[in-house]
């Protein structure tokens, strides 16, 4: 089994983005920062199942994840704009 590296830098960094978001929440308690956080965190759950060969046979759920995720992101994003 070949590792994507598309796949897996992609993974990389949306950890880092949830991590960064999530302790950004803890340090300064910004909402927007945690939400942003989550979103990636999903995005990062559908890179791992693509990296693990399990996305042919959770493409629904993974649709599903992922849909939430920019959801989350373009929520946060109006939100900030109405500022």
């Amino acid at each position: 089994m070949a590792l994507d590296p598309i796949t897996a830098v992609n993974f990389v960094l949306t950890i880092i983005i949830f991590v960064l978001g999530v302790a950004l929440y803890g340090k300064k308690k910004n909402v927007m920062a945690l939400y942003i956080g989550i979103a990636f965190g999903l995005f990062a759950i559908s890179h791992l199942a693509t990296l693990l060969n399990l996305a042919a046979s959770l493409t629904v759920p993974l649709i599903a994840i992922r849909a939430i995720a920019y959801i989350i992101v373009i929520l946060t994003l109006l939100t900030l704009w109405k500022k």
